[in-house]
């Protein structure tokens, strides 16, 4: 059955395509496995909350009629607005409007939140722009840009907030515009389409414009809300939507509410946090974390953008999903939320989950997987300028930036043509991960670091989970050893300055370019001499073997602008002479990137990897494979075209003269 839905009909009726719903809510509530929801041009103001699920052959499924024409919103549109001090004004708003979630009473915290700020989950909106919130009245009335911000001239837009008995007041300063004459807003709502059931499987949603809610930090150890999301579900579609301007989170993959460990450090203080975490796994399994009922979404063609914790979260609930053809873009830019979970894309548990052919920049961090990234392959993506503005200092509480950041996960974890042009590129404090056929022009970092601390002197291991293979139950627990990598067929370029070279590949904002720092790392020939197998084992003489570096495989790549070169690699390309750049252009939402040195590659080769050639990953003994256990042959480019056998290091099939190359279109 198809149910229509018309929030500018004449009144509301019954769902027919001449008597449509005026709310997507009354549909939601009826629509059963094989039903659609067609949701006509306009603005509902609405958190859209499904009832039933659809199966795996009969989705239940939410269109907007013309695509990103109806506009899903937690926000509300805000008159009355009444001149203060200067160009100060202010806003009475009844807390009855708010229910039993006050954004303005509720406070942005808890686990991993770093911050010294306090900051709520509402926000106020003046012509789509999220205004920056402030300490104190005098602050707002200032009218001075947050110096941390990325973008200074959209941050002197200022609100603070104060409770008056039933009320929440608004003080806001909108320089030279008035908002009784604007689109002024505020966020009411917590999120825009989300179940508040776990298990509402099977649900398309497509083609939405959905904007503007109240969302929660989201950490690894809570129940993790977004603006739209499964609510620990399986089989979802989110396609062909945009998603913009949360005060959080745009779209959760993650965590159900667990009561009894629901950001337990921050409310009882006395287990670790990291303790919490290994909790959260063990946990998820007795409550059903199992690849037959949690994950397989697909995120496809969306515009992810203007979010200040993660464009897309999950812990766990995102397992055996894909995330494709999305542009993500300005996450985390307000640097007004401070803490370990911000990214275009951050992930817990990324079990056997692709993401493939995005556009990720100007975002905090590209992509961050976070523990357990067993399976994950980050695969034709386009990322740039993951990193803050020249000139721009890194907040109290904000994390670095990064491309891509592989944390504390054993693998097997593939990171394979993409173009990584962030200052650093690559951040694995992590083991068990192949780096195969990208152009990089950024560092490594993090390399044997970003893992163990030094708690009453002694060694404190983080030890995290490996899975049966494909799977959600856990293996085993072990700390990180590093190495385990492959670095094969990558084009390294020095293109950015070194400005500080005290800094090691230890540091998460290390500057130098290339394989250098893996020269810690054994050989296989040489770690594998450590163990005689014609003698019984020594278990105790062994021990330095069992927590030493694990080996490196590096070979294949070409190096160019001083990129350093791993000592044992023999099969390289350095040019030392050339004189090479990468530049990026945008011409009307197509994306080129232009170079010359392409035709610097001459004659040299590399060769053609596979499953077999890159071996297990050590900790969990599984291979560098696709999901469902088969094979993979490293033989097709960025774009998909095929290789040669003689094939060439980065990320292209060919290289050529200098030109310029089609990486992207909106």
């Amino acid at each position: 059955m198809i149910f229509y839905v018309d929030t500018n009909a004449f009144r509301d009726g019954d769902g027919s395509e001449t008597r449509p719903f005026k709310t997507i809510n009354d549909a939601a509530k009826i629509a059963k496995a094989g039903d659609e929801v067609v949701v006509r041009p306009g603005i509902y103001r609405e958190h859209v909350i499904p009832v039933n699920s659809g199966t795996e052959d009969a989705r239940i499924t939410y269109r907007s009629e013309k695509p990103l024409e109806a506009v899903i919103t937690g926000a509300e549109l805000i008159t009355g607005w009444k001149k203060e001090k200067g160009t100060v004004w202010s806003a009475r708003i009844s807390n009855s409007i708010f229910g039993d979630f006050n954004p303005y009473k509720e406070r942005v915290y808890g686990d991993w939140y770093f911050s010294p700020k306090i900051r709520h989950t509402g926000s106020v909106f003046i012509n789509d722009l999220m205004m920056y919130e402030t300490d104190s009245l005098s602050e707002c009335e200032k009218g001075e840009p947050d110096p941390f911000a990325w973008h200074p001239k959209e941050a002197m837009y200022l609100w603070y907030t104060e409770q008056d008995k039933d009320e929440t007041v608004i003080y806001a300063n909108f320089h030279k515009l008035d908002p009784n004459k604007e689109k002024t807003e505020i966020t009411v709502r917590r999120n825009c389409f989300m179940p508040d059931q776990n298990g509402i499987n099977y649900i398309t949603v497509s083609g939405f414009d959905i904007t503007k809610a109240a969302t929660t930090w989201a950490p690894p150890a809570a129940y993790q809300d977004g603006m739209i999301g499964p609510h620990w579900s399986k089989g979802w579609i989110i396609e062909d939507c945009e998603i913009s301007n949360s005060r959080c989170c745009g779209i959760s993959l993650g965590k159900y509410l667990d009561p009894e460990n629901d950001m337990y450090f921050t409310k009882h203080h006395v287990k670790s946090p990291t303790q919490m975490e290994r909790d959260a796994v063990c946990r998820g399994q007795y409550h059903g974390w199992l690849k037959e009922n949690i994950g397989h979404h697909i995120v496809r063609r969306c515009n992810i953008h203007h979010c200040e914790q993660t464009g897309i979260v999950g812990r766990m609930g995102g397992v055996f999903s894909t995330i494709e053809d999305c542009h993500i873009h300005h996450i985390c830019n307000s640097q007004q939320l401070g803490g370990a979970e911000t990214a275009g894309i951050k992930l817990h548990a990324a079990i056997d989950v692709t993401i493939r052919r995005n556009h990720i920049h100007d975002c905090i961090m590209g992509v961050w997987l976070d523990w357990q990234a067993q399976g994950a392959r980050v695969t034709q993506n386009f990322m740039h300028d993951n990193c803050r503005p020249e000139g721009i200092e890194q907040a109290p509480g904000a994390m670095f930036n990064t491309d891509v950041f592989i944390e504390v996960g054993h693998g097997p974890t593939l990171i394979d043509n993409n173009l990584l042009l962030s200052p650093v590129s690559i951040t694995i404090p992590s083991e068990g991960i192949a780096v195969i056929h990208n152009l990089i022009l950024g560092s490594f970092s993090l390399i044997n670091s970003g893992v163990d601390s030094i708690v009453n002197d002694q060694r404190e291991p983080r030890y995290t989970p490996y899975h049966i293979r494909h799977r959600t139950e856990v293996a085993g627990f072990m700390t990180i050893l590093h190495g385990d990598d492959r670095i094969y067929n990558n084009i390294f370029v020095q293109q950015y300055k070194i400005t500080n070279k005290e800094k090691t590949a230890a540091d998460a904002d290390y500057e130098v370019v290339g394989t250098a720092p893996f020269d810690i790392f054994p050989t296989y020939e040489e770690w594998n001499d450590q163990f005689d197998f014609e003698k019984n084992p020594d278990m105790g003489g062994l021990a330095k073997a069992h927590f030493g570096h694990l080996p490196v495989w590096v070979d294949g790549n070409a190096y160019f602008g001083g990129a350093t070169v791993y000592h044992k690699e023999n099969n390289k390309l350095v040019d030392t002479k050339s004189k090479v750049s990468v530049s990026i252009t945008e011409k009307s939402g197509s994306w080129f990137i232009k170079s010359d040195l392409f035709n610097k590659l001459g004659d040299f080769s590399c060769d053609i990897l596979t499953t077999e050639s890159l071996g297990k990953a050590f900790e969990p003994e599984q291979y560098f494979e696709n999901p469902d256990g088969t094979p993979i042959t490293f033989d097709k480019d960025y774009f998909g075209a095929h290789r040669d056998p003689s094939a060439i290091p980065g990320p292209f099939l060919a290289g050529g003269n200098s030109k310029e190359i089609l990486v992207y279109k909106d």
